[in-house]
């Protein structure tokens, strides 16, 4: 079993990925374990090598039930790197992951690329609240707390959605020690990193769902204005534990993130091919794409965002404007209706006109047939209806 000894105390850790490539650390949400980024790591662990590792009384990790701070949890952290011989890293945390990871990026600047802060916030109130839980689960244990608990980490519909998952969750709560628990407790309780965050010097991402009720995204936008340079992203119909409820989403954020801070990691044609996607087809479709995707078709998202995105649409040989034309042409001639009106607004966007987009169609037709000409048409108008109108307005 991976142990080391970190601050004094003996810490279980995870890692995989390419042992020279730059390094990833993900810190996870009280209550938990390293479990919580399998995705994450899964998808980033051929260009980055990424550490997971349970923080002090949680998962495999050992507990001391001493008064503890979220500097001592920040000196665990590093304590870790000193182990494994780590002079910088990339480092991402969940909720109190994210608390030690800004009580860290502060006292250690010279050690943090960047800060990848998920779900978390720099006060969390109150310490009254926090003392009651860590006095609940040391008189009744920690299956006392759970079914409060579970709601304020998943939407009700995903609760609902993987009952499998949920029993997971519920099984390594109670496995968690007890002291272990109530000493995280009363550390979030007297925390408060307000007036240091601003010292932050690491490129900083702030991930947060929009249904959060734990750290919900005010408090993230705090975060955002205190930490200086500090982007934010709020991911839809997800709660506090975003990186298992959208971990699609969560990936592609953090690999994008990650690879503007780290060009030259290997393997790092999925997040080029990520950002040229991303600006052809726009965000919200691409979010879609991926939060859609799940573990069944996640490798086909990979596979066509390498090489479709990266290998074709970024090459510069071709004007994007080109490529759309292209793209718009072979969709009427092989009647991909689907394809071909997820290409054309898209199209616009890269400089096609719509008396450009009429001849594209009309020789196409000639080519491809009358038919395929009919279709584009109809569908030309199914998507763009109200820059139609405008065009017809204007050549009357």
């Amino acid at each position: 079993m991976p142990t080391l000894l970190a601050n004094g105390i003996e810490h279980f850790y995870e890692s995989s990925g390419p042992a020279n490539a730059p390094v990833v650390v993900f810190a996870h949400s009280v209550g938990c374990s390293l479990e919580i980024w399998e995705a994450q790591v899964a998808a980033l662990g051929d260009r980055y090598r990424c550490i997971r590792y349970d923080i002090r009384g949680h998962g495999r990790s050992a507990a001391v039930d001493v008064p503890t701070n979220i500097d001592d949890l920040a000196a665990d952290l590093g304590g870790l790197l000193d182990a494994l011989e780590i002079e910088r890293a990339h480092i991402t945390g969940l909720s109190i992951g994210g608390m030690l990871g800004q009580a860290f990026a502060v006292a250690h600047p010279e050690r943090v690329k960047s800060l990848m802060l998920v779900s978390t916030t720099a006060l969390l109130p109150t310490r009254e609240f926090w003392a009651t839980r860590a006095a609940t689960v040391r008189a009744d244990g920690m299956a006392s707390v759970f079914d409060a608990v579970i709601p304020r980490w998943f939407t009700p519909d995903f609760i609902d959605r993987e009952p499998a998952i949920i029993d997971g969750f519920r099984q390594r709560f109670a496995a968690t020690d007890v002291a272990g628990y109530a000493r995280c407790c009363e550390a979030i309780g007297g925390m408060d990193l307000r007036e240091r965050i601003g010292a932050i010097a690491a490129p900083t991402l702030i991930v947060v769902g929009a249904d959060d009720p734990a750290t919900p995204p005010a408090m993230s936008e705090d975060l955002r204005q205190r930490i200086p340079h500090a982007e934010m992203v709020v991911l839809p119909d997800a709660s506090h534990i975003v990186s298992v409820e959208s971990p699609d989403a969560v990936t592609a954020q953090l690999a994008a993130f990650l690879a503007r801070h780290e060009p030259d990691a290997p393997n790092s044609a999925f997040v080029r091919g990520l950002a040229t996607r991303r600006e052809v087809l726009g965000d919200a479709y691409v979010e879609r794409s991926l939060a859609r995707a799940g573990a069944f078709a996640m490798p086909w998202q990979d596979f066509i965002t390498r090489h479709a995105w990266n290998d074709v649409w970024g090459d510069p040989t071709l004007p994007r404007k080109t490529r759309s034309l292209l793209t718009l042409a072979m969709m009427v001639a092989l009647h991909r209706e689907e394809e071909f009106k997820i290409h054309l607004k898209p199209a616009l966007g890269n400089g096609v006109s719509l008396e450009e987009l009429r001849a594209m169609i009309l020789q196409t037709g000639i080519y491809a047939g009358i038919p395929a000409g009919n279709a584009a048409i109809r569908w030309v108008r199914d998507e763009l209806g109200d820059e139609i109108a405008a065009f017809e307005a204007r050549s009357d």
